[in-house]
Formats: structure tokens, sequence, C-alpha cells
């Protein structure tokens, strides 16, 4: 099963989730955020290139939406 979970992260890494042309792209490439240790390298993907303040609360959200998930 974790090879499933590499492949979705190879297929889509945070600059493709990133980098999208419109709010939308981005918005669904956070929605399908499958893990954390992906949703670790978006993060540090923003911090390091375009830090955007709306981004990185949408990732917060999504990370708490992973650890609820997790209970």
């Amino acid at each position: 099963m974790g090879t499933t979970n590499d492949e979705e992260s190879d297929e889509f890494p945070p600059e493709k989730r990133l980098e999208a042309s419109n709010t939308h792209l981005i918005k669904a490439g956070i929605a399908t955020i499958p893990d954390m240790e992906t949703l670790q390298e978006c993060v540090a993907y923003e911090n390091a290139h375009q830090n955007r303040t709306q981004i990185l609360r949408r990732l917060k959200w999504k990370a708490e939406e992973l650890r609820e998930n997790e209970e």
C-alpha cells in the first residue's frame, strides 16, 4: 500500500501541486494530499519559494484534517 502513496507523491510533487496557473488547481492539489509526509514537503516547498500566506493557511487546514482522520 505504501507504493501507491509513493507513486502519488512522485506523480504530484509539491511544484505541481502549488505552482498551478489558477487557484482552483492549487486548492485541488492541496485537497488531494494523501499524508503528512507529502504535506510537509509542500509546506517546505512553499516556504522556500513563494511563501504565500493563503496557501500556507490552506496547508495548515489540510494538516488539521489529516490529524483528525488519524484519530
